[in-house]
């Protein structure tokens, strides 16, 4: 378990490093919990932000955050990360914290199970993507 102080250490270190590379900032992860997928039911369909949900390409649901924000989602279980963009509201099911399409929960892994731990870590605009 760590340390308060050192937590305070860690947010000091990520600051110095946020001044002295101001072109490039790293993703902190926003949320963990469980992800579930969905597909055919629902292609073509229009999502919340109006466009139509394509299974094949790599978007997700969330509740709260704007549509266009791009994540990175790591699958806890296979180690697998995609980048997805937020298209549409939800999940309404359970505690999920994210419905990623057919296609992004295939790339993790996660389509036999259908439900898979995640930590979701929530990429700016215009910001580069690091290296995994």
């Amino acid at each position: 378990m760590l340390k308060p102080v050192h937590i305070f250490i860690a947010f000091l270190i990520v600051g110095f490093l946020a001044l002295v590379s101001p072109g490039v900032k790293a993703a902190t992860i926003f949320q963990q919990g469980s992800a579930s997928y969905y597909g055919k039911a629902h292609h073509g369909k229009r999502t919340a932000s109006g466009e139509r949900f394509n299974m094949h390409g790599l978007t997700a649901a969330h509740r709260t955050l704007p549509f266009g924000t791009k994540l990175r989602v790591t699958s806890k279980d296979t180690g697998k990360s995609i980048i997805v963009t937020v298209n549409d509201r939800g999940p309404y099911h359970g505690r999920r914290v994210l419905d990623l399409s057919q296609e992004a929960a295939r790339q993790l892994g996660m389509i036999k199970l259908g439900v898979g731990q995640v930590t979701i870590e929530r990429i700016g605009k215009g910001e580069a993507l690091l290296p995994r």
